[in-house]
């Protein structure tokens, strides 16, 4: 079976550098915000091009965090999409606003910036685009629309690490960026991890106290906080990784030209990238008719797809009572969520096997 997504590959991969850096840290003694966390921030600011970054627990108490140093709470709306991971929304609700949920784009499935502008209230403070599957959202209108009504702008970098828009680094153009280091991330642990980053030393001061139940220097509590820390092992883990993001982000890129190739005759509606952007990939998704039978053919004949997302955010249970939607729906992204289909695509995938499952689609494809 060829995987969707194969984070132990990743591990055999750099298996030496990974277990050596693991057992510096056993053998340190130092397991909870020590030198490897210290040095994951630094390194990491430095790649996303700014000044301060915070790791924390996971990509879900990013946002969190990062919306509670917004001073994000009850009575308060957050605008996002609900073409997401769960975790974009549950953060928002977890902070007791309202999560406002809006359609996406039919070209690049990312927040549609006009249906943004309409969504805003008096009561909105946040907007959340997130960049998907490895695809930047629009943040240059985004962006223009934020400083108009005087929003704060938190970017959900969980999908993108590495992703380029406009010159700019994910992670650099709002005022807070959120990234997880899920396993099967771009930038993955072998376990949870996430990070804030910021340019805004203010902010980032107020994350580093909440992700500690709120504690200051003489660990005096200011606010309540959370606990949310970045462990060391896993900080070492991805200081070993991060040396080779770069690389493997072009893999993927490499990988997704392969598939464009393969599949560019066939009934599918490829990936498309938005211009003067660098898409990364986390996950290669196409568009198709009759998209769970092709997924059960493909696993019957031994190729793991997957799909992200069945079922949009606003359509989960608990969910749905929670959001609040426009008076027309969300159809782009209802009608999207029925026909997406993601394709094996990790830097360890190799070309034979890329090949495999364009070949085997392409079969299933004729005879469908």
């Amino acid at each position: 079976m060829i995987p969707c997504a194969n984070p132990l590959a990743q591990f055999q991969s750099r298996r030496d550098e990974i277990v050596d850096a693991v057992t510096r840290v056993l053998d340190g003694g130092h397991y909870v915000l020590g030198p490897e966390v210290d040095r994951l921030e630094r390194d990491f600011a430095a790649y996303c091009g700014v000044s301060h970054a915070v790791g924390v627990n996971s990509g879900t108490d990013a946002l969190i965090l990062a919306l509670r140093a917004l001073d994000v709470g009850p009575g308060d709306e957050v605008i996002t999409v609900s073409h997401t991971a769960l975790a974009t929304v549950a953060a928002i609700i977890a902070t007791g606003a309202t999560p406002v949920l809006v359609d996406i784009d039919p070209v690049y499935y990312t927040m549609d910036p006009e249906s943004m502008r309409r969504a805003v209230t008096v009561r909105t403070k946040v907007v959340i685009p997130v960049h998907l599957y490895g695809q930047c959202a629009d943040m240059g209108s985004i962006l223009e629309i934020a400083k108009e009504h005087r929003l704060a702008v938190i970017e959900d970098c969980a999908q993108a690490t590495g992703a380029v828009y406009k010159g700019n680094r994910v992670g650099s153009m709002g005022d807070a960026a959120c990234f997880s280091f899920y396993p099967t991330k771009n930038l993955g642990a072998i376990g949870d991890g996430g990070m804030v980053v910021t340019g805004n030393a203010a902010l980032a001061f107020r994350v580093r106290q909440l992700r500690q139940y709120g504690w200051n220097d003489k660990r005096r509590t200011e606010e309540p906080g959370l606990n949310s820390r970045l462990d060391e092992v896993q900080a070492a883990i991805l200081n070993v990784k991060l040396k080779y993001l770069d690389a493997d982000n072009s893999r993927r890129r490499e990988l997704a030209a392969l598939y464009d190739k393969a599949l560019s005759a066939q009934n599918v509606k490829l990936p498309k990238v938005r211009p003067e952007t660098s898409h990364v990939y986390h996950l290669y998704v196409i568009e198709v008719n009759q998209r769970d039978l092709l997924l059960a053919s493909l696993v019957e004949a031994g190729i793991a797809a997957g799909v992200h997302y069945p079922v949009p955010a606003h359509s989960h249970a608990g969910y749905d009572v929670c959001c609040h939607l426009p008076a027309a729906g969300l159809p782009i992204t209802e009608n999207f969520a029925g026909a997406i289909l993601s394709l094996p695509i990790y830097p360890e995938l190799s070309p034979g096997d890329a090949d495999e499952v364009a070949e085997k689609l392409s079969s299933i494809l004729q005879r469908v």
